[in-house]
């Protein structure tokens, strides 16, 4: 099968999928942001040479670039781990066909190749390196070291995947990665191993001797092959299958009783969260959200921001609203056929989810608490950020969820995964976290920060109020959408 066969397949896979208008407005969205970064990278590879020139007047800028070279690579590897996936199109519908598994595999990585973050990096080192070819520099050594930043660049790529592999493993599978790069920084930070010296001196041999570029040569060409090798081995019919059988610790969750009828689904749910890998790894997140504040509390820069206070307060009693509700019902997306099969009344599936929402909102507010060591006003701003989440932010995201037409897949981890993303988990951002932030801020100027609180709490208790008719509301949008969802659901994500 050539190339131009499976470049075709992706296309008709793109705009004939369900989703594709919701697509399409998210990569508007992504193109103006790729525009940006490439305006701003260009702008930064032609003032890169006069500004190293400028701050470092008595070192060569050449040598300065490359003394800093370690801490881009080091940035590169961790923004990549966070942001960029393997670009694997759908080949399962191929593998009985007569097409050789090897062109598959072949393709994949290839078209990783040209991924925007490799793209990226040459606005900035092709003006850069022009500017030296222009400063008299050797024209065959500047190439040399151009081509070795290409291909750090490539290597970087494909160490990525091997990486995402070996963390996919594990439950926080964002640890092992900050674990790696942490302890490089800190070799290099206390001279026990001088990465940036020894990153530096590697350029720069390439540099004066450009036959050494061999060495990143062979290192693509074993990382290329590590990861052939391992994609080719996963590419069965019958890979799912294999799974790893474990013990499973039931409960029958007694204590969900008391929410009456909606307590069936509240089980489902909790168990969803528990079983399922991407969701039951998210429940990790609420520990990074509950810490959200200590980055903010003890800089005395902030101490003089009091209008700041209420973001940080919905942000940390809200982590699990936001991260569960914008999924919301994308979560049931494998059974979410059978499920609207059943006599269940729609409103009472909502509802559940409501209930876990704000029973997160409130127990979260109570572990944040301890925040009151740096003040009350802390203290004060977390309790109307809690209440704002109950009664307008639940209302809004669940809204917000249906417009949901992503299927998630739930055997992939959560952290910094934005399988099943859509549009709307970008738009829903707005009313939740600026809003309140426009409304706090705009009351705090006016009348000061008490009565800021007072206005959040007030829309907040507003939103409890009329709880019944908003939820009735947001049940018939889901209605009407429900076979949209259902038909967006039944495709492959």
């Amino acid at each position: 099968m050539r190339l131009k066969h499976f470049l075709n397949l992706e296309w008709k896979q793109f705009f004939r999928s369900a989703s594709f208008g919701k697509s399409v407005a998210l990569n508007i969205l992504m193109i103006f942001f790729a525009l940006y970064f490439m305006v701003s990278f260009l702008v930064m590879g032609i003032f890169l040479y006069p500004g190293l020139k400028k701050v470092f007047p008595d070192q060569d800028p050449f040598t300065t670039l490359n003394s800093f070279l370690f801490f881009y690579i080091l940035v590169d590897v961790l923004m990549r781990f966070f942001l960029q996936k393997l670009p694997v199109m759908s080949v399962k519908p191929l593998l009985p066909l007569p097409v050789k598994r090897n062109k598959v595999v072949h393709y994949v990585l290839r078209k990783s190749a040209f991924s925007f973050f490799n793209f990226l990096p040459l606005f900035a080192f092709i003006p850069f390196s022009i500017k030296l070819l222009i400063e008299g520099y050797p024209t065959g050594s500047v190439l040399a070291w151009l081509f070795a930043i290409i291909l750090v660049t490539l290597i970087i790529n494909f160490l990525n995947f091997v990486i995402e592999s070996f963390s996919s493993e594990t439950e926080l599978s964002f640890l092992p990665i900050i674990v790696l790069a942490g302890g490089v920084f800190a070799l290099n930070h206390f001279n026990i191993i001088s990465f940036a010296e020894l990153v530096s001196q590697g350029f720069t041999a390439i540099y004066n001797n450009p036959i050494l570029i061999l060495i990143p040569i062979l290192v693509l060409t074993g990382l290329y092959l590590v990861n052939f090798k391992q994609l080719k081995s996963k590419l069965y019919l019958d890979s799912s299958l294999k799974t790893k059988v474990t013990e499973v610790n039931a409960s029958n969750m007694e204590w969900t009783k008391r929410f009456g009828d909606i307590a069936p689904f509240m089980q489902l749910d909790l168990k969803l969260i528990w079983r399922n890998k991407r969701s039951k790894s998210s429940v990790w997140i609420l520990i990074i959200g509950l810490l959200y504040g200590l980055f903010f509390y003890p800089n005395p820069a902030y101490a003089n921001m009091p209008w700041f206070f209420a973001f940080v307060g919905v942000f940390v009693t809200g982590i699990f609203l936001i991260n569960f509700g914008q999924f919301i019902p994308a979560w049931d997306s494998g059974y979410y056929k059978m499920l609207m099969s059943q006599n269940i009344k729609y409103q009472q599936y909502l509802k559940s989810k409501w209930m876990l929402m704000t029973m997160s909102v409130v127990i979260l507010f109570v572990l944040s608490i301890p925040y009151v060591y740096f003040g009350w006003k802390i203290l004060l701003a977390h309790f109307a950020a809690a209440v704002y989440n109950i009664g307008v932010n639940t209302h809004v995201i669940l809204y917000g969820g249906s417009f949901n037409r992503k299927k998630i897949d739930l055997n992939q981890r959560a952290a910094f995964n934005y399988q099943g993303t859509g549009a709307v988990q970008w738009i829903i951002g707005i009313p939740l976290m600026l809003l309140p932030l426009a409304i706090f801020g705009i009351t705090y100027a006016i009348a000061g920060f008490e009565i800021g609180c007072v206005v959040l709490t007030v829309l907040g208790i507003a939103g409890i109020v009329l709880h019944q008719k908003l939820m009735k509301f947001i049940t018939q949008k889901y209605l009407d959408s429900k076979y949209k969802m259902i038909d967006a659901f039944s495709q492959d994500s």
